[in-house]
């Protein structure tokens, strides 16, 4: 018997009816034996017996029991043998004659066999197709594991799915602001890192945060900086349903160390998966920490150009201070000759009075502006109108634009607005972009000696500053190199100059560029945000 199941297994892999995957039982194989005997039963009493019924149909039987175990092919073969052995036993009974009732009952019994081989193959279709959707989900769950485990970037799966809930709460509660709400619940941060669980943290994750166990962190409660904005702008993305976040702020690691870090997150779209986010954290702390550095460099660099722009305008500070100082000498005297007289003349010791003060402020002024230059106090944000700015640089100036005979035109556009920077940094640059402009002239004829400032609002909520002179212009060599340190057309020149000016600008979000203007001279344009960085 044990031969016969062997031998009937073998010949049903040789055609290929059965699942070659599959294992066939013993009991399958008993089955499938079973569906055979009961076809040939079936077409033994339909032939040699007098039942007049559809037993063509019980075929149907035959092929429900086998459909578990052959293949796609084995089942359109069974149910062809099946509808053959009908056909023949209707001839074997009936012949060709037009029997109407038993023809009848044959096409019943073949539409009954077609539909359930068809509505089998759709089953066996729709299950092959589950069983590899599984694998390939099984597969696809293996490779992010892998990754997930083995990254060197810290990952965490964390458990969004509360917070969600209370922010869309809030949302229908009619909340629209939730930097506001924050603040004005100081305890509401807090309470939203407690609703966020860990569900899973990578090797990388624990390192970052000192060589934790992984038992420890199902809060993030005692790792987040306590003045870090950057968890109230993840909250603020959620709340926005926004697709994805990313922001640099700081964690405290185990052993009370604070780390910087660009924070990375993908919100899913399917509400159902925030309990399972992704989120990712890379160390920046060297880079932060070496850009802090720069930015040191770099301020100590702009005393130092300040400190040689002061230098190269002693000429003309020496000249702007002689004026009011003058002037407060004679009107000194002035008053001491009317009080003097007898009796004394009080209004004109009055005004003199006035013009000693007026002279004494302007000085003073002058000295504070040069204070200012060389001050190395925290930069601060004030509004400045530009059109101001370069008059009172061109005022400052004036003595060694007129030892250079060069005239300054200033052509400022209407309803240009002020702009909130730092004005010391715009005027250091007006400065050095001036004396340039001055230094590049000193070959041209004396009336050709000209330099144009025009002031005019730009796009992007900023303001256009341009100064053009009338000299040769810059070489294309020049002008690949301009900015860069220690580039430099002057025997004299350390090459910082412009290098310093670009980056004060773009540490507050402003530009600097040069060209040469079509009708001839250098053009270098600083477009300044009406709204400047922080830095």
């Amino acid at each position: 018997m044990a031969q016969l199941a062997s031998i009937w297994k073998i010949a049903l892999r040789l055609f290929d009816l059965v699942n070659p995957k599959q294992q066939l039982s013993p009991y399958e194989i008993g089955v499938v034996s079973f569906a055979f005997l009961l076809a040939a039963t079936l077409f033994y009493l339909d032939t040699f017996t007098d039942i007049q019924s559809a037993l063509a149909t019980l075929y149907v039987i035959t092929l429900l029991l086998s459909a578990e175990t052959l293949t796609e092919k084995g089942t359109l073969l069974l149910a062809g043998v099946c509808i053959g052995l009908s056909a023949l036993s209707y001839v074997a009974g009936h012949g060709m004659q037009g029997d109407i009732a038993a023809a009848l009952r044959l096409t019943v019994a073949v539409a009954a066999m077609v539909i359930t081989c068809l509505l089998i193959i759709r089953n066996q279709r729709a299950r092959l197709a589950l069983v590899k959707f599984n694998a390939d989900l099984q597969s696809s769950e293996e490779r992010y594991r892998t990754i997930f485990e083995q990254s060197r970037v810290a990952l965490w799966e964390r458990d969004y799915s509360q917070i969600r809930a209370l922010l869309m709460k809030l949302r229908e509660n009619g909340v629209s602001d939730l930097r506001v709400h924050a603040r004005d619940n100081p305890a509401f941060v807090a309470d939203c890192i407690a609703r966020i669980p860990t569900v899973a943290a990578n090797a990388a994750a624990l390192e970052l945060l000192g060589h934790v166990d992984a038992g420890n962190i199902s809060s993030m409660r005692g790792y987040i900086a306590q003045d870090d904005a950057t968890f109230l702008e993840l909250m603020v993305a959620i709340f926005n349903k926004e697709d994805s976040f990313e922001g640099k702020g700081s964690i405290i690691t185990s052993d009370g160390t604070t780390r910087f870090v660009l924070l990375t997150v993908g919100f899913p779209e399917d509400v159902a998966n925030f309990n399972r986010v992704i989120v990712g954290m890379f160390d920046i702390t060297e880079r932060e920490m070496a850009q802090k550095a720069l930015f040191e460099a770099q301020a100590e660099f702009a005393l130092a150009s300040r400190a040689a722009t002061v230098g190269a305008l002693s000429a003309s500070l020496a000249h702007e201070l002689n004026q009011p100082l003058g002037a407060l000498v004679v009107n000194a005297q002035t008053l001491q000759r009317w009080l003097d007289r007898d009796p004394p003349d009080l209004a004109a010791v009055s005004r003199s009075a006035e013009r000693i003060v007026r002279d004494s402020q302007r000085a003073s002024d002058i000295i504070q502006s040069t204070r200012s230059l060389l001050s190395e106090r925290t930069p601060v944000l004030e509004p400045v109108s530009l059109t101001d700015l370069v008059s009172e640089t061109q005022t400052l100036m004036e003595s060694e634009l007129l030892r250079n005979g060069v005239m300054v035109e200033i052509a400022p556009a209407n309803n240009v607005p002020t702009v909130n920077a730092v004005r010391i940094e715009l005027q250091q640059v007006l400065i050095n972009l001036i004396t340039n402009a001055v230094q590049a002239m000193a070959a041209s004829p004396e009336d050709h000696r000209r330099i144009s400032v025009t002031i005019e609002l730009a796009e992007n909520q900023s303001v256009s500053v341009k100064v053009r002179d009338s000299g040769p212009g810059l070489s294309p060599e020049n002008l690949q190199n301009l900015f860069k340190p220690f580039c430099t057309t002057k025997e004299t020149g350390l090459g910082m100059g412009l290098a310093i000016c670009r980056s004060m600008l773009e540490a507050r979000g402003s530009t600097l560029t040069a060209g040469n203007h079509a009708e001839g001279g250098a053009l270098f344009e600083m477009i300044v945000p009406i709204e400047a960085a922080h830095e």
